[in-house]
């Protein structure tokens, strides 16, 4: 840990990196963060050198929390629609869904092929998530990934969701960045993780 700054608002963070000596500044190649602004700005102006590449853990994020509206949103369908008895079995398709497939147990599989049984809307949204994750997953150059995104996209497209929208918009706002990440595939999981902990250890 180099430093943690007291907001992140685009002041602080210049204030921040202007602290970094300048024959060190130069050398800095890759700036990698979440999809905030005042950061990417910040970096730019101050490490104009350097590459500004959009931490894929936030990325996924945000797709993955498209696929899990139509999860929410199916469920709540079901449960008028089906038996009490029928909608129990469907217990379980929560943890299920969020998990990748490649991770899913038995059981687990079991009850998310009776979900999408009842729901292609949510089978569909689940599929494309797992696509996108698995180009992610891939170690393709950056002009190999932009290929396999833009084929992802014509997917979404076709397909009836409409759950994606604003990650569609987010894709095409911050592209450069999220596709920068397949050059070196640099991520900022650690400072995540640091986070979450201390998080964890102050509602403790």
């Amino acid at each position: 840990i180099l430093g943690v700054l007291p907001g992140h608002e685009k002041a602080e963070v210049i204030e921040f990196l202007r602290l970094i000596p300048l024959r060190i500044a130069h050398t800095v190649q890759t700036v990698c963060c979440d999809l905030w602004e005042a950061y990417t700005e910040a970096a730019r102006e101050e490490l104009p050198s350097a590459k500004i590449v959009a931490d894929r853990f936030h990325v996924a994020k945000h797709y993955r929390h498209a696929a899990d509206e139509v999860r929410k949103q199916e469920l709540q369908r079901l449960k008028k629609e089906l038996s009490k008895e029928a909608y129990k079995k469907l217990n379980g398709s929560f943890r299920a869904f969020r998990k990748n497939a490649k991770d899913l147990n038995r059981e687990e599989r079991r009850v998310l092929k009776q979900f999408f049984e009842y729901s292609a809307l949510a089978k569909q949204a689940y599929t494309l998530r797992e696509q996108l994750t698995a180009i992610f997953d891939t170690n393709l150059s950056q002009k190999q990934a932009q290929s396999r995104i833009r084929g992802w996209i014509q997917k979404v497209q076709k397909s009836r969701l409409n759950c994606f929208d604003d990650f569609l918009k987010l894709l095409t706002t911050w592209w450069q960045e999220i596709t920068n990440y397949f050059i070196h595939r640099e991520n900022s999981g650690f400072v995540e993780g640091f986070n979450n902990k201390v998080k964890i250890l102050k509602r403790r």
